[in-house]
């Protein structure tokens, strides 16, 4: 399931910041992006700990920092619809002088588990 999320993120990300849809490897968005499968992993998990921490507010924050390869960001909780949330991704990879903006959803299944949704 991690696997799934993280790739999940990642294609939600190269849509968000390409503009035109086209099939990418892996390796390749992550390249493009600037960040390690070691940060996607970081910035999965601390969603997976802001929204597990409550009912998720407008304008919530949390911030991550992957002391192995220096990338840093924060999540913000942009809006909650229902039993979904939109988050906004700042993400600063390692060398980079511009952080990045990623928006992804997740909506909270009959299990209570929040999925990565288009």
């Amino acid at each position: 399931m991690k696997a799934r999320n993280i790739f999940t993120l990642l294609t939600l990300a190269a849509i968000a910041t390409a503009g035109a849809v086209q099939a990418k490897s892996l390796s390749r968005i992550i390249a493009e992006m600037g960040l390690s499968p070691a940060d996607f992993e970081v910035v999965s998990a601390t969603s997976n700990a802001m929204l597990s921490s409550g009912t998720p507010s407008v304008g919530q924050e949390r911030s991550w920092v992957n002391e192995d390869t220096g990338s840093k960001g924060t999540i913000r909780v942009r809006a909650v619809e229902g039993n979904c949330v939109s988050l906004q991704h700042f993400v600063q990879p390692a060398g980079a002088e511009e952080t990045r903006e990623i928006r992804t959803r997740r909506c909270k299944d009959a299990s209570g588990n929040w999925i990565l949704t288009p």
